[in-house]
């Protein structure tokens, strides 16, 4: 248990970022319960790892039991929900007694290292590295907290592009319109500890990462093929050269805000419920997103006609079939091809 904190701690050979998989979700309880079966001598299912460059490895599956054990020993949770040490409830690892960590010291995690080279691209002139990472994951992950397709995204393309769809979210506007705690915290490393960002359903289940990636999935017109999945996947699947990175990210922003001044504060708005609240909604989110990209040229235009871009867009949402065309319930090419030409039509009327 010592090697292995020195190891998690360190970060120089273990790549434990908690964006690398998912956004830890374990309650405190399901943390403790793993502390108890290391204490109880349990055996606990190995931790997978692949061998990334400069002999660095990363979490392929384990992440949250590694989590676990560092929390604790960081004194980031007292144990809670014990059945079978359940007199230990309540104690920090600092409180425990000699021969609780003792114990803890003597337990141990197996780890499988997977050596997943990065060259050839293709195996046998047919599947991909990724393919073969796609497939570990799904067996990996058949029982369970399974990740879901955006989380696993994330884990195979751990590169330029993943890193920059992830810092978008972090934007103001971005958490303000969706709704997510602000990142203000001065330690990056604290983002993943806020409560309520945890908390936060779109934040915990990396559905804003994947907000992000669906505007530069849709916004290629020959990528709007297949189902929603094959384009989020496909669009993942892209090398950005660093030079462009920052081009990347101005793009996004200026779009989003954009859209925000058009829509005065309230872009990709539902109108409110019965209850009188505001929803947004993710369909017309990427029309918007897509339509104002390849409308942009005209952005001056169309703020200065934002109250009529409001006016049709509020007459858009009245009408029962194209509040169907914009809100998304046909979910295929045809039907995004349309939401996305009807929004420009609301954006800029020919």
């Amino acid at each position: 248990m010592p090697q292995l904190r020195d190891l998690i701690d360190r970060g120089e050979v273990l790549n434990l970022r908690p964006e690398y998989q998912r956004r830890l979700r374990w309650t405190s309880v399901q943390k403790s319960k793993l502390i108890e079966s290391l204490l109880l001598n349990i055996p606990v299912p190995p931790v997978f790892l692949f061998e990334g460059e400069a002999a660095r490895y990363e979490v392929m599956d384990g992440q949250q039991r590694l989590n676990a054990v560092r929390e604790f020993i960081a004194g980031d949770f007292a144990l809670s929900g014990l059945t079978v040490l359940e007199p230990l409830n309540g104690l920090r690892y600092s409180r425990c007694p000699p021969r609780i960590k003792r114990a803890l010291d003597r337990a141990s995690l197996s780890a499988i290292v997977l050596l997943l080279e990065s060259e050839p691209e293709k195996v046998d002139g047919a599947l991909k590295m990724t393919d073969i990472r796609r497939f570990i994951f799904d067996r990996l992950n058949t029982g369970g907290t399974k990740l879901n397709p955006q989380e696993i995204r994330n884990a195979l393309h751990p590169g330029s592009f993943n890193k920059v769809i992830i810092e978008l979210t972090r934007d103001t506007l971005f958490t303000q319109v969706f709704d997510i705690p602000p990142y203000i915290e001065v330690d990056p490393n604290e983002y993943y500890e806020n409560d309520a960002r945890r908390k936060n359903k779109l934040y915990a289940s990396m559905g804003d990462c994947q907000l992000v990636l669906r505007y530069f999935a849709l916004k290629d017109a020959e990528n709007i093929r297949g189902s929603v999945k094959a384009m989020l996947d496909r669009a993942m699947d892209r090398k950005v050269a660093d030079a462009d990175i920052e081009a990347l990210k101005a793009e996004y922003r200026d779009t989003f805000r954009f859209l925000y001044e058009v829509f005065d504060g309230n872009p990709f708005a539902l109108p409110p419920d019965e209850k009188g609240n505001v929803r947004i909604s993710a369909a017309i989110y990427d029309a918007s997103m897509v339509a104002a990209n390849q409308l942009y040229r005209h952005k001056d235009a169309i703020l200065a006609d934002a109250v009529g871009v409001r006016t049709r867009m509020q007459s858009t949402l009245n009408d029962s079939d194209q509040f169907t065309v914009l809100t998304g319930s046909g979910n295929t090419a045809n039907s995004i091809r349309e939401r996305i030409a009807l929004m420009k039509t609301i954006l800029r009327p020919e």
